[in-house]
């Protein structure tokens, strides 16, 4: 049987608009995750959806305001010393965090054709 490790799953949702100091907000986001060494980050881009104002976040042909969600994986204390930054880069938007439990995967030599 595999051996995870307890971890902690940390998704910021918010609209493709959003900015922090004249850059997106997601690669601002990503850039401050990879300065404070944090285990994981991904950027998704959706193709429809709506939050607490109940406004729905499309594209449109003029304007683009999709939703993007910021997926953040790392142990429970670098999500917590993360978790204020991130508050205060955001000016609307949503943050869950979850439990979850990980297990790294890293084959030394991978198949030539993989």
């Amino acid at each position: 049987m595999p051996t995870y490790l307890p971890a902690k799953l940390m998704r910021l949702h918010f609209s493709e608009h959003h900015r922090y100091k004249g850059k997106p907000l997601y690669e601002a986001i990503v850039e401050k995750c990879l300065e404070l060494k944090i285990a994981g980050t991904t950027v998704l881009r959706g193709l429809e959806g709506y939050g607490g104002m109940a406004q729905i976040h499309r594209s449109h042909l003029l304007t683009h305001e999709l939703p993007i969600v910021v997926t953040i994986v790392d142990s429970a204390e670098n999500i917590e010393r993360l978790a204020p930054i991130v508050e205060g880069m955001m000016d609307t938007g949503l943050i869950a965090v979850s439990d979850v439990q990980i297990k790294r995967i890293q084959k030394r030599n991978p198949p030539a054709n993989a």
